[in-house]
């Protein structure tokens, strides 16, 4: 797709819609994803943002450009949301369950497969990065992934692998297996969330700053100090970050309602990072 064509999408405007190869076995051929980009021809530094789950799976769309878009346009990045595999109009199954359940008193059942299922959002926001290589718009050696929920832990998990070009990680309220409603701030397997990110943060070489809110009822607010507890035992530079109730909203939106408590250290942390 032309340059020109690729950076008409600017902060209170439609996205650009592109499509992503995928190379996964078994996955559909490409991925929808919106693309937001400043002025000018680039190379810009990119944010690979990963959407998280919601029981209307089949409704995901790219994020509204006057939210947190804006914020990181105006500082001069590039954002691209890719539609995972599973979601909105880019279809297909889902690979991203979990096998955790609830019954109806807020028991869990089911045995957790948060590895599995990280690994199938992992695959797709590496072929996002793998993409952003041979866009000329694109400073493909300046990515950073931000995701919220299932795609903060998407993104921890794609910073675990190497991937070219990946150079900070930021994660907002990221996990799976909570139920805000079904068992507030009592997700299932907690322990086995925490496993996972000891082996996350023994592979990850990169930055990542974690954001999570005193108010979200997926996980509360001790839960996700031990899963960074055990990511940090890995030795990257990582920062944890417990911001106040996001007001008026679950703390599990912490992205699209609390930038007023996030915008301070995500600013710094952008700022130590070269940003």
């Amino acid at each position: 797709m032309p340059a020109a064509a690729c950076l008409a999408a600017l902060p209170g405007q439609p996205p650009q819609l592109v499509r992503i190869p995928l190379t996964a076995p078994g996955a559909f051929e490409v991925m929808v994803a919106g693309l937001f980009t400043p002025p000018g021809p680039g190379p810009f530094p990119v944010i690979v943002y990963s959407h998280g789950r919601s029981a209307d799976r089949e409704g995901t769309q790219v994020p509204d450009p006057r939210g947190f878009v804006r914020y990181f346009v105006r500082k001069g990045f590039a954002v691209v949301a890719p539609i995972r595999p599973g979601y909105g109009a880019t279809g297909g199954e889902d690979h991203e369950d979990s096998g955790v359940r609830y019954d109806i008193f807020g028991n869990c059942w089911g045995h957790p497969q948060f590895a599995r299922a990280a690994a199938a959002a992992r695959d797709a926001i590496a072929a996002t990065v793998t993409w952003l290589h041979a866009q000329p718009w694109a400073d493909a050696t300046r990515v950073v992934l931000l995701g919220t929920s299932m795609g903060g832990l998407a993104s921890i998990a794609t910073a675990a692998t190497d991937v070219e070009g990946i150079a900070a990680t930021i994660n907002f309220a990221g996990g799976t297996g909570g139920n805000g409603q079904a068992a507030p701030e009592h997700s299932c397997g907690s322990e086995d969330m925490e496993a996972l990110m000891t082996v996350y943060g023994a592979r990850t070489h990169v930055p990542s700053l974690w954001l999570y809110a005193k108010n979200d009822s997926f996980w509360g607010a001790e839960r996700p100090r031990a899963w960074h507890r055990a990511f940090a035992h890995g030795g990257s530079e990582t920062h944890f970050v417990l911001t106040d109730p996001v007001p008026n909203a679950d703390g599990h939106q912490l992205l699209g309602r609390g930038s007023r408590l996030w915008m301070p250290p995500l600013d710094a942390f952008l700022h130590e990072q070269g940003f």
